[in-house]
């Protein structure tokens, strides 16, 4: 008998389960909340290490039709304008890592990752349907849904993100931590941008308590900018990231900390943007918080992270690859195929959890920790961004 799985969540750490456990030899059946799976428009980073597994899945060639492949990472101050370090990219991580550095439209992702799970497995997709509680037993767990479903399984599989209601009923713990930085978002074309703002590099501009990082996504033609500044969004906190946000506020925190004037065009040339709340939680402190017999959890749901690492994709897509090794291994009891799923993953996940909140403190430094970060990064700059302990797993 294949083992059968219940996968809570569409978006890419969902579909990514879903896919690897599929291609395992597993029953999958995907749940989600909303009327159509769909992503709004937001880019994502993917290191070697994540593109490795893609590539395992038998995805190279179509993630080469969505993705950007960067030549550098270039480390900018937001303030002075210089150039404080670059790391080449390209054909070079492809030989140090076996696999490129791309950025990717979130939404071109999660939609290859849907073809691809309807197209090549035997997963059921189901829609409109809210997890409301599940009960585990020796033969299996039962998730209830708010619709009136009961859908019983070997495992369940929470992959329904930062207010993850798997997590709730499993851990029972608080809700997310609100950081007090928010981020706003825009996607432009290239070729409505003049031509000494287009870029086909990562650039991450470094400010007293705020960054911006730029990057090509859709094979280059489109150039997608994010901001982090410290400070609460006006009004009550809300749990969606998507806001229509007011241009202004980003271009008076920028003019405000003496941003120099390149960058000021950059966020100037853009009319549309996107903000929300950065919310993340405490690193990991143990494999409980990864699963718990017949119960796992999977991306955002088990281990929110700040984006100063660019690994919240990346972790969900590497549990999810994790997860189907092991199911694909032969192991057929699930309470300890997942225990092993949480022993491997969680120290790892807690890890770039912990240094994703470093980076932001060394993004956003002042004072003489903003002197000493350009110095070192001078002097070292490819030493330190470069991350083997990250891209060799």
């Amino acid at each position: 008998m294949k083992p059968s799985l219940l996968v809570v969540g569409g978006g890419i750490g969902g579909l990514s389960a879903a896919l690897a456990c599929s291609r395992a030899g597993a029953q999958v059946r995907l749940l989600d909340r909303v009327a159509q799976l769909s992503e709004v428009g937001a880019g994502i980073q993917l290191g070697p290490n994540v593109m490795r597994r893609l590539h395992r899945w038998g995805l190279a060639g179509r993630l080469a039709q969505v993705v950007a492949l960067p030549e550098r990472l270039r480390a900018r101050n937001a303030i002075t304008g210089k150039t404080l370090a670059e790391l080449t990219l390209g054909e070079q991580t492809v030989q140090k890592y076996g696999a490129p550095y791309a950025t990717v439209h979130r939404a071109d992702l999660q939609q290859l990752l849907l073809a691809e799970v309807q197209q090549h497995t035997h997963t059921r997709i189901t829609l409109n349907a809210c997890a409301s509680s599940f009960a585990q037993s020796a033969a299996g767990v039962t998730l209830h849904t708010l619709q009136g479903l009961s859908l019983q399984a070997d495992a369940l599989v929470g992959a329904d993100g930062l207010w993850s209601r798997v997590r709730q009923c499993l851990l029972g713990d608080d809700a997310p931590h609100v950081t007090g930085h928010v981020a706003y978002r825009a996607i432009v074309q290239q070729s409505a941008l003049p031509e000494r703002l287009r870029s086909p590099f990562v650039t991450a501009w470094f400010g007293p308590r705020l960054h911006v990082v730029q990057y090509p996504v859709r094979c280059g033609e489109w150039l997608n900018v994010v901001a982090v500044v410290q400070g609460r969004l006006r009004g009550p906190e809300n749990q969606t990231w998507d806001h229509q946000a007011v241009a202004g506020e980003l271009r008076a925190a920028l003019s405000d900390a003496g941003a120099h004037a390149a960058l000021l065009d950059l966020v100037n040339a853009i009319h549309d943007w996107r903000l929300w709340a950065l919310c993340d939680r405490a690193p990991m402190r143990g494999a409980h918080e990864q699963a718990q017999g017949r119960v796992a959890l999977l991306g955002d749901a088990a281990h929110p992270m700040r984006p100063y690492l660019a690994q919240g994709a990346g972790m969900a897509i590497e549990d999810a690859d994790e997860l189907g090794q092991l199911l694909g291994s032969g192991l057929r009891d699930m309470p300890d195929l997942l225990h092993r799923y949480a022993q491997i993953r969680w120290q790892r996940n807690a890890k770039v959890q912990a240094r994703s909140i470093r980076n932001g403190g060394i993004y956003h430094a002042q004072g003489l920790m903003r002197w000493g970060r350009d110095r070192a990064l001078s002097l070292f700059g490819p030493r330190l961004m470069d991350m083997p302990w990250l891209y060799e797993c």
